[in-house]
């Protein structure tokens, strides 16, 4: 696919990515990682030493030097604090709304710093509309998953504090987008945080 098309949705991801990264992570998990390439370009430009990624199903490319493994949805298969630091880039949208608290405090027994997320916000009805149409051109090519629920700004604060998160840094909407794509779609509906554990 990025033979024929530059990844410029994916660079812009991870310009956003570093724009809220802080410090140095020893060992980074990277959750839902899909074919793996957004993991693969983090271990090759950011500040960790090592990269794994996990998902349902592999569909991860072969070309990878990363670490990759399968794992059923519900326990990472890794032992507290194994991790410094997670991700989670386009992912919770497509995880159950009921599943998604024990999925990102699943993530907090096995990583002992921040959870990095890349994922969508919605304002609505419209906006809603426009993301299903957006994942869907997105997703297809690559056989990735459709269904989706949205979050709006007050929903991602209550599941961040629900999962002993906070929301302590969100990226300036970058341009994922140009042009008329860019009205039909706008940029605003892209958000990448740093969310910290509570402390008890």
């Amino acid at each position: 696919m990025y033979r024929t098309k530059a990844p410029f949705y994916q660079a812009t991801m991870l310009n956003s990515l570093g724009a809220v990264w802080q410090g140095h992570h020893k060992r980074l998990l990277d959750v839902g990682g899909g074919t793996g390439v957004i993991a693969q370009a983090m271990a090759e430009l950011f500040p960790t030493d090592e990269v794994v990624s996990v998902d349902l199903i592999d569909r991860f490319c072969s070309s990878l030097s990363i670490q990759t493994q399968q794992y059923d949805g519900a326990k990472l298969p890794f032992a507290d604090g194994t991790f410094s630091a997670a991700t989670l880039n386009n992912v919770l949208h497509h995880v159950p709304l009921a599943a998604r608290s024990g999925l990102l405090s699943e993530i907090a027994r096995v990583v002992d710093g921040p959870l990095y997320i890349k994922d969508h916000e919605s304002g609505g009805r419209l906006d809603d509309a426009r993301l299903t149409l957006m994942d869907a051109i997105g997703n297809i090519p690559f056989g990735g998953m459709l269904w989706a629920r949205y979050l709006s700004r007050q929903q991602w604060e209550t599941l961040a504090n629900e999962s002993g998160y906070r929301i302590t840094a969100r990226a300036v909407p970058l341009q994922y987008r140009q042009g008329a794509y860019a009205l039909i779609f706008p940029n605003s509906l892209e958000i990448t945080m740093r969310l910290e554990k509570i402390s008890p």
